[in-house]
This record gives structure tokens, C-alpha cells and sequence, in this order.
């Protein structure tokens, strides 16, 4: 208990940290999945045309018309050719068609009569391009084969008429993983650097000459004063990330309910454990407590900045992402973005995050290990 309630009083000491490290949490992450909420998804847009019809409108040519009337926003420009270059220099309008004089005589004919168009060449453009030449293309079908024009306008019109339908089969929640993804990992920075600040001013207390002293002299033995504080900070670093897991059923939403969900929380676990493997040896390697506030901004903010927690992995350059491999952050953030884009959560579709919780495993064995050769170390020399 001696250990414990030594620890306590210095986890008092270091409150202002942990609060600030929620907050930022709560703040960047509260204001990126407010952000977010604004989705983009397609809807589709009419262009706006303007036809110059010398044709007498009637038959193949008002069908023609009817047409593109039906799928553009047809307006009226002056018909002067230097108000027609204005408006489609200002974009007043997307898509000019000229049809010409004769054309539905000429097209019953079979001589295909050229429509001249003018264009901004913008994406609206294209789409009233691609209209025109539509129904270009079905019209030119049924005139080699049909003879009568209110047949062929009746058939061109049950072509057009018929539309692609579109089910969607996917019922994944992409606002949410989405939301998910990007609190989790922020925790990355939260859980890092609460770990690393707090354990390591923890660690730095007790290795403070007249503490370690006290130590060695008292009835305590090595292991049993180590082992109860490996407990203790363990202690508090899944109270951190409890308390982390906890905020996120609010902030993100019913998606945490879920199998993805519990993915989340698993990768989460298995970093603090890390994170907690890598406070220990740094706390093993630092005894300076003015060093802290350094070392967390290198470790907690570096390996952020690097690994994509701030900024989306996909912006990131490859170089960049080259060098974040040699870290865990890396791993855990990725297990995040891949979880994003999993449909259905089975062994199969986990198959790349497992092995990345097994290397985020493998660090904090290997932290470990390293932690515990050089306590083995100071221990002698001292």
C-alpha cells in the first residue's frame, strides 16, 4: 500500500495534464465529426442550355427538342452570337445547340445533318454533351430500320425512357466509421502522451536519490516494489483508456454497439498497453523530470504527426509513411482506416488489422524487454 499511495499523490500532482489531454481529445475530435456530418453525395444536376432551332419545331426535330427540354434547364439567351460567346463566357449557360434548317427532313433522309454546338467544356457541358449525342445515337439506330416517323419517335422515346435501376446493397454506416476512425485515432496522442507524461514523472519521483535509498534499505524487495508499481501504472493507464473508450459511445455514436465497434476498443487496449510499455522505458531512461514535457512532444506528437492521427494517411507523402513503419503508432492507426472500410467484420476481412495488433504486440514485448535490461542496468551501476 506504501507504493500505492505514494503513487496516488504524485498522479494528484499531474491531473492538469490529463485533463488537458481529454479535452483536446474531446475538442479536435468533437469539431472534425461536426465537420464530417457534411457528407458528400452525388445529386444529380441539369445543365444549363440554350437551343437556336432553325428547323421548324415539329416531328423528329420537337422530339429532339422535347428531349433536352426535359433533361437540361433550357434558358432563353439573345440570339445575337456575341450574347450567346457572353453568356457562355459568364457560364450563364453550360451547352449552345444549333439545329439546323431542314434538319428533320435531312434526318428522315438518312443523311445524318450535323447539330453545331458550343460549349464551356466544363463537367455540365460534357453531360449535355452526352445527352445530345444519346439521343443522336438511338435516333440514327431506328431511322435505318423504320420507315414511319411517329413510330421511330415512339421508339426512340421507349429507349430514352428507360432507366438503370440502382439498388444498394451496402448498409455499412460510413459517417460513423468515418467518426470512428478519426476519434480513435486522435487517442492515439491522448493515450501516448497521458501514458508517457504521467508514468514518467511517476517513475522519475521514485528514482529520485533519497526515494531509491528509502527503497533498497526498507523490507520491500526489488521485485515486489516494482512489480506493485508496474500495477500501479498499469492502473492508470486503463483508466485512461476506459475513460477514452467510454466518451466515445457519445461522441460517435450507435456504431460502437457493433462488431466494428469492438474492434476499436480491442486495438485501442492493445496500443495503451504499448503506449504503457513504451512510458516504462522511458521512464527507465530518464530520471530529468524538466526532460518530460520534451519527451512527450517528441514521442506523443511526432509519432501523431508521422503515423496520420492529425492528418489522414492518404495526404500523407510515402516517405513519410515509409518511416512511420518503424513505429506502433503507425500499425494501430492503420488497423483504424481498414476498419473503416470493412463491411462485414469476420476473421477473413480482419485478416491485415490481426496481424497489425500482433505487431503492436511484438512492440510492447520488445519495449519490455528493453525496459527491464536497462532497470537491470541502473540497478548495478547504482
Amino acid at each position: 500500500m506504501t507504493v500505492f499511495k505514494a503513487f496516488l499523490k504524485v498522479l494528484n500532482k499531474c491531473k492538469v495534464p490529463i485533463i488537458l489531454y481529454t479535452v483536446l481529445l474531446i475538442g479536435f475530435g468533437g469539431f472534425n465529426m461536426q465537420t464530417s456530418d457534411n457528407s458528400t453525395n452525388f445529386v444529380a444536376s441539369k445543365p444549363d442550355i440554350y437551343i437556336i432551332n432553325e428547323d421548324k419545331e415539329e416531328g423528329i426535330t420537337k422530339n429532339l427538342v422535347d428531349y433536352m427540354k426535359n433533361n437540361t434547364n433550357v434558358l432563353e439567351v439573345p440570339s445575337t452570337e456575341e450574347a450567346i460567346d457572353d453568356a457562355l463566357f459568364y457560364r450563364e449557360v453550360n451547352y449552345i445547340i444549333y439545329i439546323p434548317n431542314h434538319y428533320r427532313e435531312e434526318f428522315l433522309k438518312g443523311n445524318n445533318p450535323e447539330i453545331k454546338i458550343k460549349s464551356t467544356g466544363d463537367y455540365q457541358a460534357s453531360l449535355a454533351d452526352m445527352l445530345l449525342e444519346r439521343y443522336s445515337k438511338v435516333a440514327n439506330s431506328y431511322q435505318k430500320i423504320i420507315t414511319s416517323e411517329e413510330e421511330l419517335i415512339g421508339k426512340v422515346n421507349e429507349t430514352l425512357d428507360k432507366q438503370t435501376q440502382v439498388e444498394i446493397t451496402s448498409k455499412l454506416d460510413t459517417d460513423q466509421l468515418q467518426k470512428a476512425s478519426f476519434y480513435y485515432n486522435f487517442t492515439n496522442y491522448s493515450i501516448l502522451a497521458g501514458c508517457v507524461y504521467v508514468i514518467c514523472l511517476i517513475l522519475s519521483s521514485f528514482h529520485e536519490e533519497k526515494i531509491a535509498k528509502r527503497t533498497i534499505i526498507s523490507s520491500m524487495s526489488y521485485h515486489s516494489h516494482n512489480r506493485k508499481l508496474l500495477v500501479s501504472n498499469s492502473l492508470f493507464a486503463f483508466f485512461l483508456w476506459g475513460m477514452y473508450v467510454l466518451l466515445s459511445f457519445p461522441l460517435v455514436g450507435n456504431i460502437m454497439f457493433t462488431m466494428h465497434g469492438l474492434v476499436y476498443i480491442i486495438n485501442s487496449f492493445l496500443f495503451t498497453i504499448c503506449a504503457l510499455t513504451i512510458a516504462f522505458l522511458i521512464g527507465n531512461l530518464v530520471s530529468n523530470k524538466n526532460a518530460v514535457n520534451g519527451i512527450v512532444n517528441v514521442v506523443a506528437l511526432g509519432s501523431s504527426f508521422l503515423c496520420g492521427a492529425f492528418v489522414p494517411m492518404e495526404w500523407l507523402p510515402d516517405t513519410v509513411l515509409k518511416i512511420a513503419h518503424i513505429l506502433p503508432s503507425y500499425y494501430y492507426i492503420k488497423s483504424n482506416e481498414l476498419l473503416r472500410e470493412i463491411e462485414t467484420v469476420n476473421l477473413e476481412a480482419l485478416h491485415e488489422i490481426i496481424i497489425n495488433m500482433g505487431i503492436i504486440v511484438a512492440f510492447a514485448i520488445g519495449f519490455t524487454i528493453i525496459a527491464n535490461i536497462v532497470a537491470r542496468k541502473k540497478r548495478k551501476i547504482g
